[in-house]
């Protein structure tokens, strides 16, 4: 039997979130910090810390896990950290002479923050929904906590990309239970908002091709271990 929805643990995750999240990208508390590597951290840390507090204080089953599924924690961290990390790195050494691998890392790590939240804790919680109900809600909450309010035709298609994230990286989530993997699919935006270009495009390509390969190979691999 599953477990019934605590719509006041949602409330008070929601709220934590959003403050997190208004006070670093709408007011200037961020400026006292000097290292720039903090200042991209600290935007998407509200969902890891409002996720950890409704944990506790609703005392709900913590079942967020780095390697889920995975027996080895390294498989995942090699997979969807290490192999973006330092493709992604090399690509743009040659283009622009710098190796980025503590940028790229620290993009992973912004993703893991909101996947604690996103993931670990909201999308756990509304699995007694028909999936469909939960896509949307956590689509409409996600695009709300951005606090890009614009009508623009940019953020049509932002709400489009969040829509197709929370279904994509919800299907990796229901594989794996890995935070490191879907942290991992969910920075593949967030390495190029600077624009997509043909390199980045075959960059995207490249990783997606990789991630689904393996995520078919390691089921495929788990169901015959199962067997014997």
């Amino acid at each position: 039997m599953k477990s019934k929805i605590n719509i006041a643990a949602i409330i008070v995750f929601y709220a934590i979130a959003a403050l997190f999240r208004f006070l670093a990208v709408k007011t200037e508390l961020p400026s006292i910090i000097d290292n720039e590597y903090l200042k991209i951290l600290i935007r998407g840390v509200g969902p890891a810390v409002a996720a950890l507090v409704v944990f506790v204080f609703f005392k709900i089953p913590n079942t967020i896990s780095l390697k889920g599924s995975y027996k080895d924690i390294f498989v995942p961290f090699a997979v969807y950290w290490i192999l973006p990390a330092v493709l992604i790195s090399l690509v743009y050494y040659f283009q622009n002479g710098s190796f980025p691998i503590i940028l790229m890392f620290t993009v992973l790590l912004y993703g893991l923050l909101e996947e604690i939240g996103w993931r670990g804790f909201l999308q756990e919680h509304l699995s007694p929904l028909p999936k469909i109900y939960s896509i949307l809600i956590i689509a409409v909450l996600w695009f709300i906590w951005h606090l890009n309010f614009e009508m623009s035709l940019q953020n049509l298609v932002f709400f489009g990309i969040i829509v197709a994230g929370t279904w994509g990286i919800g299907k990796v989530y229901d594989k794996t239970h890995s935070l490191f993997a879907v942290a991992g699919v969910h920075s593949l935006n967030n390495f190029f908002r600077n624009g997509l270009h043909q390199t980045e495009l075959i960059l995207i390509v490249i990783l997606l091709a990789i991630w689904i390969g393996f995520l078919i190979r390691y089921d495929s691999y788990k169901k015959y271990q199962d067997i014997q």
